[in-house]
C-alpha cells in the first residue's frame, strides 16, 4: 500500500511538472508572437488543464484518506452490531 501511495504521489508530481513546463512554453510562445496587446489565448489550456491538475491532486492526496476514513467508520459500525 505504501509503494502504491508513493507511486501515485510521484505520478502527480510528474503531471504537475509537465503542466508547468508546457504552460510556461505556451506563455513564452504567446509573448514572442505578440505579447501584451494581443489576446492571451494561453489561458484556455492553462485553466482547462489546471482543472485536471486539481482533480489529480484531490485523487492523490485526499481520495485515499477519505476512503480509509470511511472504511474505518464502517468497520466500527459493523463491529458494534
Amino acid at each position: 500500500m505504501a509503494r502504491e501511495t508513493a507511486e501515485e504521489k510521484a505520478g502527480f508530481f510528474m503531471h504537475f511538472a509537465i503542466y508547468i513546463a508546457v504552460n510556461a512554453f505556451l506563455i513564452a510562445l504567446w509573448w514572442v508572437t505578440g505579447g501584451i496587446g494581443t489576446f492571451p489565448w494561453f489561458v484556455f489550456p492553462l485553466f482547462g488543464w489546471g482543472i485536471g491538475i486539481v482533480a489529480h491532486y484531490i485523487g492523490t492526496y485526499r481520495g485515499k484518506a477519505y476512503v480509509e476514513r470511511m472504511a474505518e467508520e464502517e468497520y466500527r459500525r459493523l463491529k458494534l452490531k
